[in-house]
């Protein structure tokens, strides 16, 4: 199998590719043969200088050059991860290898360039309109032998969005694999189904009449509170008549000043500070979107990332405040 990265800078190819590898994959890189050439030259390697190079190669030898030479490398009985693919032509050359995969990551920009200035390479962009200016040139180039990583992310089989932490990407990576052969089928569930799923087991216990929501708490890969919605403590559950607005099943969005219900994150929350708990830097799972309230008591407690599986109706207001706020926010269904 020959699986093929393609991807915006910082996008974290290089990590799925580092994946790969123990998975027994071997690595290859169209970047590698453009600094071969440009060692062969004795020219200095930069990013500038890189981007140069490989669309003169391109415009000389062929858009698929590139890839040409990697595939010159390859042996037929090994597995193979092919990272820095920017050009149609290349997918072209290794489309004709029967058994090649591209898979496309990527992050939105802010993301990206914030990973940038994290890893303080020189030569890196130091401002976002410079990083954005690099973005562009590789993006669409005026050349189609130029770098097309526009053109070339909708050839791909599978896209990959890499906005969260190293075990989701991994997570994606497998299951990505396990689309496209059955190698390389997951024999147990990613960690967002693992915690999705237990989400909607705490839900079970929800006493709410109208709608059955729950959250989890996550550090470490380890569950540090769990909350569903119902009544607070102490109070007549809302299925034995505790809540009148429930009980009366108002409309939706109506009446939500007359609830005596408290949500699934607000419990969630409130658990932890109840047990002196912190939960900065963690990770919320909810079966649901949080609401507005929620959704302010979550940016204020310090989690960092959100997961849910349904969307709230009411919800669009709060999904925009988080955003804002930097939380990372994913819809995962289960």
């Amino acid at each position: 199998m020959i699986i093929g990265l393609t991807g915006e800078n910082c996008a974290g190819k290089g990590t799925a590719a580092e994946y790969l590898k123990r998975k027994s994959f071997y690595y290859l890189s169209l970047s590698d043969v453009i600094r071969e050439e440009l060692a062969a030259g004795k020219e200095d390697i930069t990013r500038e200088s890189m981007i140069r190079k490989g669309n003169d190669m391109r415009r000389k030898f062929g858009a698929g050059i590139l890839a040409k030479r990697v595939v010159a490398m390859m042996d037929h009985d090994k597995n193979y991860v092919v990272d820095s693919i920017r050009n149609p032509g290349e997918v072209a050359e290794l489309r004709k290898r029967k058994d090649f995969v591209l898979f496309y990551i990527t992050a939105s920009p802010e993301i990206r360039f914030a990973r940038v200035k994290s890893r303080g390479r020189e030569g890196d962009p130091k401002t976002f309109d410079a990083f954005m200016k690099i973005e562009e040139m590789e993006a669409k180039g005026p050349e189609s032998t130029g770098q097309q990583l526009m053109e070339t992310a909708k050839l791909a089989d599978r896209k990959i969005l890499n906005e969260s932490d190293f075990a989701y990407l991994y997570d994606e990576a497998d299951a990505a694999l396990s689309e496209v052969s059955s190698q390389f089928r997951k024999a147990r569930p990613s960690w967002d189904d693992y915690f999705m799923g237990i989400a909607k087991v705490v839900a079970g216990r929800s006493n709410c009449m109208k709608r059955k929501v729950a959250a989890i708490i996550i550090r470490d890969k380890r569950i540090i509170a769990t909350g569903y919605n119902g009544t607070p403590r102490g109070c007549k559950n809302c299925d034995e008549g505790g809540c009148p607005r429930c009980n009366n099943f108002a409309e939706g969005g109506t009446k939500l000043e007359e609830c005596l219900c408290s949500h699934g994150e607000e419990n969630a929350i409130v658990q932890s500070a109840y047990h002196g708990i912190s939960i900065k830097g963690g990770t919320l799972y909810t079966t649901y979107s949080p609401c507005l309230t929620c959704a302010k008591m979550i940016i204020n407690s310090g989690i960092v990332e959100v997961v849910y599986n349904a969307d709230y109706p009411m919800g669009e207001t709060a999904m925009g405040l988080l955003k804002e706020a930097g939380v990372i926010v994913r819809q995962h269904k289960v």
